[in-house]
């Protein structure tokens, strides 16, 4: 394996820049770590709660740095054919068939288990890739998959290599950016954690959130911005289920900007009426009663009264 040198040079600076450019907002420990995670070639574990932009930061690594971007989402059952690999057995039987290939090489003859005969999957995809400048290799809510597979992954976290028993050991000549992601919905072992430099993420400060709307929803009045922004803000202060993320948010401040035809103050009817952009559990939907829109209303008033102050 060649040690990727496409990354041993970014700075913190740099990569501030980069973020920029993309309108992703990082705050300075976010861009430490990234930045040390680059230039030292180690994977990224990135955790947090639902909807705080971790898999945004594998998009935008990507788009920053144009290189393809390699997804594997995890879910429960994954195994790991589903994210390595997987044999054309269609072409394989074909070539038995028409007598151009055997299912072994003891023989003589060319072996079906080969290289021509195999469908790449993600993971295999991200460490052949053979570019000058290698794959952001995004492996989505790693919580989400058994811990079988989490041990599987274990090969390729610390040496950039899989097994593949028919064809035996497969490596990266440049080894992939790794970022996993997690929300936590159960832990996740020492020794996959030990093979990763580790960022957890928080939904923005108000400050954040409302540049992050400002850059992403730019059709939206800066002052119904800022009351976005303070209603999430005071959703999160309650037990909610499922407080709303940085993904709602920017949902929310879509839906108010494709509605509204003024900027005109944030009215507690309004807020009633698109809450499903923003609470996505009914227990949560039903305790927005007419208390707490009144207390949302006039956290909406007071953000926008302060920001044309």
């Amino acid at each position: 394996m060649t040690r990727n040198t496409s990354f041993e040079s970014v700075s913190e600076s740099d990569l501030e820049a980069r973020f920029e450019r993309a309108d992703y907002v990082a705050d300075d420990r976010t861009v430490a770590t990234v930045s040390l995670a680059l230039q030292l070639g180690r994977p990224l574990l990135v955790e947090g709660p639902p909807g705080s932009g971790k898999t945004e930061l594998g998009k935008v690594l990507a788009e920053s740095f144009e290189t393809d971007l390699i997804r594997l989402q995890c879910y429960e059952g994954l195994t790991a054919e589903n994210a390595l690999y997987e044999w054309n057995y269609t072409k394989q039987l074909l070539a038995v068939q028409a007598d151009e290939g055997s299912v072994a090489d003891d023989d003589g003859g060319r072996s079906v288990f080969d290289e021509e005969y195999l469908l790449e999957r993600p993971l295999l995809r991200a460490l052949t890739a053979g570019d000058e400048t290698p794959p952001v290799l995004l492996i989505d809510e790693i919580d989400r998959a058994d811990e079988a597979f989490e041990a599987f992954l274990l090969e390729l976290l610390s040496d950039f290599q899989v097994s593949i028993p028919e064809l035996g050991t497969v490596g990266a000549d440049q080894p992939p950016v790794v970022v996993l992601t997690s929300n936590r919905t159960r832990g996740l072992s020492d020794a996959l954690k030990r093979r990763c430099l580790y960022l957890h993420v928080d939904p923005p400060a108000f400050e954040d959130e409302y540049d992050i709307v400002r850059r992403k929803v730019p059709e939206l009045d800066a002052a119904v911005a800022a009351e976005v922004c303070a209603v999430v803000a005071r959703l999160r202060e309650e037990a909610f289920l499922k407080r709303p993320g940085v993904a709602e948010t920017l949902d929310w401040a879509r839906a108010v900007a494709r509605l509204r035809t003024d900027d005109e103050p944030l009215s507690a009817d309004e807020i009633e009426r698109t809450i499903g952009c923003l609470l996505k559990e009914v227990e949560d939907v039903e305790r927005v009663d007419t208390e707490l829109l009144e207390q949302l209303r006039e956290a909406a008033a007071a953000a926008g009264d302060q920001l044309e102050a």
